[in-house]
C-alpha cells in the first residue's frame, strides 16, 4: 500500500532541472516536494472522501427541514464552491517563493502576510480541534445509546473519556498521515454501508409518514441550512497535506472533483431520502429517525467507527503544523527521547482540550451548525478566492469567473454572519432549557 508523507518546507527538491520527474505543470520553474514515495491518485481520492462524506451527512436532511425543499439548490451550490476552490487553491500551492506552501496557514502567509497567516490559523484550529470535538460527542452519545439498559450505560461524560483515549494512543504516537493510511479505507467503508442501511430502513418505513409535512422554502433557516452543508464539504484545511503526498500531483483536480461527486450522489440521495419521508419531524443524526432494528444498531456502530479513525486525521495534521511552528525536532533536542516527550506533552494537552470541549457542549446538531458557520464557510469559501486573486492575479480573470468568485465570497460571508448568529442563539436557547449533563 502506498503511503503519503506530509509536505514538509524542509523536504524541497528543484524542478527547474531538466528531465527531473518533478517537471510538472503546477511545479515547473519553483520548488515541490520529495514524491520519491508519494502516494497513488486512488490513496489521495480515498482520503478525500473518507474526510469529507462523514459526520456531515448525517445532519444534512435536518438542514433541508430548516432550509425547504430549495435547500437543494444550496447543497448543489455548496456542492461546485467546494471543488472549485479546493482547485484553485492547489494553484496557489505552487506560488511560494522557491518553495510549495505546505499548509492553508503558509498560503495565507504568503497572500496576506503575516496578519493574514494567524487569522487563518484561528479558522483552521477551530476545524482541526472542532471537528474531533463533535466525532466524540457522536461517538460518546452512540455508545450511550447502545448499551442503553445495560451496565455499559455509563453517560455521555465517561465514554468521551474512553474514546479521548482511544482516539489519543494512535495520536500520540504517529508522526505522519501515513501511520493512519487504514483509518481512510476504513472510515469510507463505514459511511457507505451506513448510508445504505439508513435509506433502506427509512424506505421501508415509509408508509408509516405519508403525512410527513414538507416546506419549499423556509428563508430564515437558509443561512444555519448552509452552514450545515459547508460542514459537510469543508476539508480543504488538509488539502495541502493530501496533495503533497500524491506522486502525481497533476492528477489533483481530476482526484479532488471525482472525490467530491461522490459525496455530492450520497449526500443528495440521504437528504431526500429523509426529508422526504420524515419531513419536519427528522432528526440528527438522520439514523435516529428511523425505527429500531437489529440494521440501525449496525448503521450507529459503523458511523461510530468513522468517527473514531477519522478523528486522528485531524489531529496529526494540526500537531504537525503546530510542531512545525514550534520548531519539535530531533535536531533541536539531540534525542529522540526528548523529542518525543516534548511532543508527547504537546499532543496530551490537545487530546484532553477536545475531550474537555466535548463534555461540556455535547450537542451533536448544534455543534455542526456552529462549525460549518464560523470556520467552514470562511475556510471553504471565502478565504481560497482571496487567496487566489493574491497569488495568481485579480485583473487577469475572465468576467464569467470573477463573477463567480464574488457569489462565492458572498455565500460564504452569508453563511459566516448569519449562520453563525443562529448557531449561538440555538445552543444558548439548549442550555437555558436546562440540560442535565449524563454523568
Amino acid at each position: 500500500m502506498s503511503s503519503i508523507k506530509i509536505a514538509k518546507t524542509s523536504d524541497v527538491v528543484s524542478t527547474s532541472t531538466n528531465g527531473s520527474v518533478h517537471d510538472y505543470e503546477f511545479g515547473r520553474g519553483g520548488c515541490d516536494v520529495d514524491r520519491t514515495n508519494g502516494a497513488s491518485s486512488w490513496y489521495a481520492y480515498f482520503n478525500i472522501v473518507c474526510l469529507i462524506a462523514g459526520t456531515g451527512m448525517l445532519g444534512l436532511p435536518l438542514a433541508l427541514k430548516k432550509g425547504g425543499w430549495a435547500g437543494l439548490v444550496m447543497l448543489i451550490l455548496a456542492w461546485w464552491m467546494s471543488s472549485y476552490t479546493g482547485v484553485i487553491m492547489q494553484k496557489c500551492m505552487y506560488k511560494g517563493k522557491n518553495r510549495r506552501l505546505a499548509s492553508y496557514k503558509e498560503i495565507a502567509t504568503e497572500s496576506f502576510g503575516a496578519i493574514g497567516g494567524w487569522v487563518s490559523f484561528f479558522f483552521t484550529t477551530w476545524i482541526y480541534l472542532g471537528t474531533p470535538v463533535l466525532y466524540l460527542v457522536l461517538a460518546a452519545q452512540n455508545l450511550n445509546q447502545l448499551c442503553a439498559g445495560t451496565a455499559g450505560e455509563i453517560g455521555n461524560l465517561a465514554w468521551t473519556i474512553i474514546w479521548c483515549t482511544v482516539v489519543g494512543i494512535p495520536f500520540l504516537f504517529a508522526k505522519s498521515l501515513n501511520n493512519v493510511a487504514w483509518t481512510s479505507f476504513t472510515g469510507l467503508f463505514a459511511v457507505m454501508i451506513t448510508i445504505l442501511i439508513t435509506i433502506i430502513l427509512a424506505g421501508i418505513d415509509a408508509p408509516n409518514h405519508t403525512d410527513s409535512h414538507k416546506d419549499n422554502i423556509i428563508w430564515e433557516g437558509f443561512p444555519v441550512a448552509l452552514a450545515t452543508m459547508s460542514f459537510s464539504f469543508g476539508a480543504n484545511v488538509v488539502y495541502p497535506n493530501i496533495e503533497g503526498g500524491m506522486k502525481k500531483p497533476q492528477q489533483w483536480r481530476v482526484v479532488l472533483v471525482g472525490a467530491m461527486c461522490l459525496c455530492a450522489v450520497m449526500y443528495i440521495a440521504i437528504s431526500v431520502c429523509g426529508y422526504y419521508i420524515y419531513g419536519t419531524d427528522v432528526v440528527s443524526p438522520i439514523y435516529n429517525s428511523v425505527p429500531s432494528s437489529p440494521a440501525r444498531i449496525v448503521a450507529i456502530v459503523l458511523i461510530t467507527i468513522n468517527s473514531v479513525v477519522s478523528a486522528p486525521i485531524l489531529l496529526i495534521s494540526f500537531a504537525l503544523d503546530v510542531e512545525d511552528m514550534l520548531n519539535i525536532t530531533i535536531e533541536r533536542y539531540g534525542s529522540k527521547t526528548k523529542e518525543f516527550l516534548v511532543r508527547a506533552a504537546l499532543r496530551s494537552s490537545l487530546i484532553v482540550f477536545v475531550g474537555a470541549i466535548g463534555i461540556l457542549i455535547p450537542f451533536f446538531d448544534l455543534l455542526m451548525s456552529l462549525l460549518g458557520a464560523f470556520s467552514n464557510c470562511a475556510i471553504v469559501f471565502v478565504f481560497p478566492v482571496l487567496f487566489y486573486w493574491r497569488l495568481t492575479g485579480f485583473r487577469n480573470k475572465p468576467f464569467y469567473e470573477l463573477g463567480w468568485n464574488f457569489l462565492i465570497i458572498l455565500v460564504g460571508l452569508v453563511g459566516l454572519i448569519f449562520g453563525t448568529k443562529t448557531a449561538i442563539e440555538d445552543l444558548i436557547a439548549a442550555f437555558s432549557d436546562g440540560y442535565d449533563y449524563q454523568i
